[in-house]
């Protein structure tokens, strides 16, 4: 009977360990509010990019409010420097030579205060399927976790599903040791 109680306590333990593993774990720079603009950076001005995703050419929106001076200067690599006139907002077109996939840093510069937010560079071109009679699967995956990994939602089913078995397997053997067979 210590037997049976040993393993499984050691499979229940083996078992709950993936459940230990799904929480990320805490930093003292992350306290899960969001920072201004859209990096990490902390201000006494606000100011943000939008969309934080934009493919080569295309045109982002430059905002910042709460500057004491009237200007804003706006520089990153992948567009010429805009100046926000007294909190109104501006535009960027980016470079037709911003590299697909890369995340560009844009600087915002409030009399010396400078933060700074990400731009990603998406896909190149976009194609008219109608015309072209192409056509385009399904992206399909497991939900929030992706193809990349298995999500939270997926670990805690699974380590309950295996903790339900194991706890299935000790009460049939108890019934079985109790009955004699």
């Amino acid at each position: 009977m210590r037997a049976i109680r040993a393993a499984a306590a050691a499979l229940l333990a083996v078992a709950s360990a993936p459940l230990v593993i799904v929480a990320p774990p805490a930093s003292a720079e992350d306290d899960g509010f969001p920072k201004e603009g859209t990096g990490h950076d902390i201000t006494s001005f606000g100011f943000s990019v939008s969309p934080e995703t934009v493919a080569p050419g295309g045109t982002v929106t430059l905002t910042s409010d709460g500057c004491e001076v009237p200007t804003v200067t706006v520089t990153s690599g992948i567009f010429e420097t805009v100046t926000l006139n007294e909190g109104h907002q501006g535009t960027a077109t980016v470079d037709f030579a911003a590299k697909v996939g890369t995340q560009y840093e844009i600087t915002f510069d409030c009399k010396g205060e400078r933060g700074t937010a990400k731009v990603t560079i998406a896909g190149g071109a976009q194609h008219d399927t109608a015309s072209t009679g192409a056509r385009k699967g399904v992206k399909a995956g497991f939900g929030s976790g992706g193809a990349d990994g298995v999500g939270t939602t997926e670990m805690v089913t699974g380590g309950v599903l295996i903790v339900g078995a194991l706890g299935a397997a000790v009460v049939l053997m108890r019934r079985r040791q109790s009955t004699g067979s």
